[in-house]
Parts: structure tokens; C-alpha cells; sequence
């Protein structure tokens, strides 16, 4: 066996302030339950929620606190992610701690949700590190899981847990539970997908074995969801097959394929370049109905705002939706 205890927090976030004191509160409570968690994980954006006005230089004071955290519990830490303000741009960025309160890697957003999350850069570069003698683990944030190929990457590249902050307050998390799930089928290791309450999500947060069935699926409450992982699981599963079966990480390793779809140059693509520009709809556009009859104030674009759009005008004694 290769035992190691996992801890996601699913927590209840605000959009509108900090929730730093929270999730320190939560982290220490945990420990205090389950002094056995070797590494905890929380929802995307935990922090300051989606509100890239929040963005500031890495390594930061917030970041160090987290650090602080790590080396007293003696834990790994990935506390969700960052808005990250850079000379080129604005990241999303998860930072990964080890017990020693060393910040190891900083992984960066590859696709942020467009065309939501406006004025946020996209990240390049695959994020994987080593738990000395218990395995591999690669880092992946919410919208990049739509992309198989994230996935499937860390995959080849060794990882035999995926960690996965996201950030879903929105109608299609039934589908992203199932994109969860057939992640750890197709790569044969373990998701780890955590979301938020509140302004910070839908919960629902979902751990995920390598044979794409589920260990545990958390409700829309706060939760912690403390388990116990065997990474022996992960290699059995894709020596012998998912439940005997199917063995696709060999199959891929054997293709006699080249996907030249991913060649730009090739022109395979050319049809997407038909689907239009990436932008959000608006009433009388492809999405909804112009009726002609009423005028709908349409969001003012402001990437200072959760979601990347600002609010319309607040009615008197209600405020704005945060």
C-alpha cells in the first residue's frame, strides 16, 4: 500500500471580502478533528473570491500565511488560488506548499473561464511535484478539466493524483461531476475536484477513484471531507486494466497516430475558425430573444469585478449583488 490522507475543504465564500480568517479558522479546525490529514486542498479563488482587484505580486503576505499553516500542521498545501498581478498580466494561480512552509510551485490557470473571466492571462506551463515516497501529483484549475488534453498530459507526465480547485456556481456543475469522473477513468488516477459555497460556488465537491467511481460527493453545505487514498490503486489500475478491462494510458502510449489537429499550421482546425468570436452573448444576439419591447441594461465589461462584469445600478436599500 501506498496510504495517503487527503482533506478537501469546501467552505463557504464571499465575493465581497476576505475570507482568509475563515479558512485559517477551518484549516486549524480540521487538524484538530483529523490530526492524520497529511494534505489539505480548498475551492478556487478561496481566498478573496473572483475579483481580480484583489490581484497582487507572488510571493505575497497572504500567501505567507498559508505557509505558516503548512509548517504548523506539518501538512501539504494547496489553497486554491490567486489572483497573481505580474508585469504581464493577471494569473490565476495555485500556489503548492509542503510541510516545511516552502511554497515548491505555482501553477498557473491554463484556460480562465473566457468569456467570464475577463482581463485573466492564461498560464503555459504543466504543474506536477513529488510526495516523497507516496507518488505523483498534478495541479489543474476548474475550466481546465473541459480540456482533456490538461489532463491527459499529467497523466503521461506521471501524475497519479489530480488536484483540482474550481470555483462552479453555476448550472452545468452536473456536468463537470461527470467530466470529473471520467478524468480519473480515462487516466486511471484520482480527482480530487473542490468547490466552494456561497459566492464561491455550488459545492458538490467530488473525490473520484481510478476507476471513475466515486468515494465521496459532498452536498452544498460547508464541508470537510477528510479520506484515506491507496496510490497502489492507481498503478494496479493501469497495469491491469480499469476493473480488468480497458487499459487506455497504454493504449495511448501504443497509438499509431498522430493527432495533427493539434498542428495549427496543419489547417484541420479551419472549421473552428467558422464558430465566430469568443464573447459573451447578449439579448438579440444568437443567445435569447429580442422582443423589441424592452430594453435590457447590458453588463458594463470590468475585469475589477467578480465574474469580470460589473453589476446593474443596485435598486435603493437592496445593494449590489456580490
Amino acid at each position: 500500500m501506498r496510504p495517503f490522507a487527503i482533506a478537501g475543504l469546501q467552505l463557504k465564500i464571499s465575493g465581497r471580502q476576505s475570507n482568509l480568517a475563515h479558512i485559517t479558522d477551518r484549516i486549524e479546525m480540521l487538524m484538530y478533528l483529523y490530526p492524520w490529514v497529511q494534505m489539505v486542498v480548498l475551492s478556487e479563488l478561496a481566498t478573496y473570491g473572483g475579483w481580480t482587484g484583489n490581484a497582487a505580486p507572488l510571493p505575497s503576505e497572504t500567501e505567507q500565511v498559508y505557509c505558516n499553516l503548512a509548517a504548523k500542521h506539518k501538512i501539504w498545501l494547496i489553497p486554491g488560488s490567486l489572483y497573481e498581478k505580474t508585469d504581464a498580466g493577471i494569473y490565476n494561480t495555485s500556489p503548492v506548499i509542503n510541510p516545511e512552509g516552502q511554497v515548491i510551485a505555482r501553477y498557473r490557470k491554463m484556460f480562465p473561464f473566457m468569456p467570464y473571466e475577463t482581463g485573466v492571462e492564461s498560464g503555459t506551463e504543466f504543474c506536477l511535484f513529488d510526495v516523497p515516497e507516496v507518488g505523483r501529483f498534478g495541479v489543474s484549475i476548474c475550466y481546465d478539466m473541459w480540456f482533456p488534453e490538461t489532463s491527459r498530459t499529467l497523466a503521461v507526465m506521471g501524475a497519479e493524483v489530480i488536484l483540482h480547485p474550481t470555483l462552479t456556481p453555476s448550472i452545468d456543475r452536473d456536468v463537470e461531476l461527470a467530466i470529473a469522473k471520467s478524468t480519473a477513468a480515462v487516466n486511471q488516477c484520482f480527482v480530487i475536484d473542490i468547490n466552494g459555497v456561497g459566492d464561491g460556488g455550488n459545492g458538490r465537491s467530488i473525490l473520484v477513484a481510478p476507476t471513475g467511481d466515486i468515494l465521496y460527493q459532498a452536498t452544498s453545505n460547508e464541508e470537510m471531507l477528510p479520506i484515506e487514498i491507496d496510490l497502489e490503486r492507481v498503478q494496479r489500475t493501469r497495469e491491469v486494466g480499469l476493473k480488468g478491462l480497458g487499459q487506455p494510458l497504454k493504449s495511448f502510449r501504443d497509438r499509431k497516430v498522430n493527432f495533427s489537429v493539434y498542428d495549427r499550421a496543419s489547417g484541420m482546425d479551419s472549421y473552428l475558425r467558422e464558430l465566430g468570436p469568443l464573447e459573451k452573448m447578449s439579448r438579440g444576439s444568437r443567445a435569447g430573444i429580442n422582443d423589441n419591447k424592452t430594453t435590457i441594461p447590458r453588463p458594463i465589461p470590468d475585469s475589477h469585478h467578480p465574474q469580470g462584469f460589473a453589476p446593474p445600478p443596485a435598486t435603493p436599500g437592496t445593494g449590489a449583488h456580490g
